[in-house]
């Protein structure tokens, strides 16, 4: 026998019995969203890697280490997308969607070549808003209260928001400056990633989790020290916002975020429950990033969260999705079988939300209702020729101690769409 062939590490199958976390968190996410006015978009998995360059940085992490690149048959360099913002933004400038405001929303799988741990992965999936075309700080505020109101709708507690400003372009650059001056007098104290940072991209430095970099940060330069008045009113009226909502926050002045495409607000929601890769959600504006690829000037927010990180906590929480079926139909003897598609089609007809399999292959009685109730459905029908010959299905609730029943073909549906309504 051959070797069987695995997946690529790092890049995971969902499994039957995952997947309705996943559905859950998507349709949660799905009904937010609409609820705020934001369509859909979907863009291809694969672009041109400059346009990964031009939007994230040649000098990132990213680019410069993670990215899944590669030579079609015509020489052109394209890569795996590595986040969904830069898809994004390129489409929106292709298509002509920026003459008036939008709010877009994508999900789907993004590609690091990165170590794999627990929360990180090679293949991972995000969820994603950018809204076009508004300046104030009034859609920051918006796009923090949409994950706010998801977290409540999927129950999920405990989350810490931070909040920060980078300033604009002018801004951060004088306090790169600064930075560079302050920490180049101690590079000799600096981790080994840092000092590699303090040349491509000193702003990184901030969120360093070395402790002796940590210990040097505590008497840095502060951004807030270069920031003019125009950034500084952006940051207020949108922690007022954040006050008259009701929503707690941190201010937190070494939040950066990893890509260069970030100005003003950036925001990150964390949890103590994944360990070190406690970030679930996190974004922030970038009004220069249409410009920079080739669009006119345009101001945007967005933010992306990781999928595979709110399945875990869900998990952790003990949530437990509805079951996957409503009904199982068990039908022993050659006229029951035969006449058994055609009960389950009419059924499905009638109730269109119905979640009905039917048993295939045969096989007793007994051996088809251990089927049933493996299934986790919560109510079998059951027919037999005896059943056929009266008219009736049997109905017996597989998570209850009621007994079973007879229905009359022309009541049934009705009956078990009373039946399967959720319980408040």
């Amino acid at each position: 026998m051959s070797k069987y062939i695995q997946a690529i590490r790092g890049m995971n199958d969902i499994l039957p019995e995952r997947i309705a976390l996943w559905q859950h968190i998507e349709q949660t996410a799905r009904a937010v969203l609409a609820g705020y006015g934001y369509n859909e978009i979907r863009t291809p998995l694969v672009e041109v890697t400059e346009l990964f360059k031009r939007s994230i940085g040649e000098v990132t992490d990213i680019v410069e280490k993670e990215m899944y690149s590669f030579a079609d048959r015509h020489g052109d360099s394209l890569s795996l997308r590595p986040e969904g913002t830069a898809s994004c933004v390129r489409a929106a400038i292709e298509h002509g969607l920026l003459v008036q405001p939008q709010r877009l929303w994508y999900q789907g799988p993004m590609f690091r070549y990165e170590r794999p741990q627990r929360g990180r992965y090679r293949q991972f999936h995000q969820i994603g808003v950018e809204a076009f075309g508004l300046t104030g700080p009034d859609i920051d505020i918006e796009v923090i209260l949409l994950t706010a109101r998801l977290w409540r709708r999927l129950g999920l507690t405990g989350f810490r928001l931070e909040i920060n400003t980078l300033g604009d372009s002018d801004e951060r650059q004088v306090y790169r400056e600064r930075l560079v001056a302050y920490l180049q007098a101690r590079a000799d104290q600096l981790d080994a990633d840092s000092q590699r940072r303090l040349t491509t991209n000193p702003l990184r430095i901030l969120d360093s989790k070395h402790p002796e970099t940590q210990r040097l940060l505590t008497d840095a330069p502060s951004l807030m020290d270069v920031l003019g008045e125009e950034t500084r009113s952006h940051f207020e009226r949108l922690r007022a916002g954040l006050d008259a909502a009701g929503i707690d926050y941190q201010v937190n002045p070494r939040l950066v975020r990893g890509l260069d495409y970030y100005n003003r607000t950036v925001f990150e929601w964390i949890t103590e429950d994944l360990g070190a890769q406690g970030t679930v959600c996190a974004g922030g504006r970038y009004d220069g990033l249409v410009e920079q690829l080739g669009g006119r000037s345009t101001p945007a927010v967005g933010f992306a969260m990781g999928l595979e990180r709110l399945v875990e906590i869900l998990e952790q929480s003990g949530f437990a999705p509805a079951p996957r079926l409503d009904a199982y139909l068990v039908a022993v003897g050659e006229r029951a079988e035969a006449a058994a598609p055609a009960l389950a089609e009419q059924l499905r007809e009638a109730l269109p939300s119905l979640r009905l399999q039917a048993h295939c292959g045969g096989g007793s009685f007994k051996s088809q209702f251990k089927k049933a109730d493996k299934s986790g459905a919560r109510f079998a029908l059951i027919l037999g020729d005896e059943e056929l010959e009266r008219g009736v299905v049997g109905v017996k609730d597989l998570r209850g101690e009621s007994e079973q029943r007879e229905l009359r073909h022309a009541d049934l549906a009705a009956i078990l769409a009373e039946l399967i309504q959720p319980e408040d």
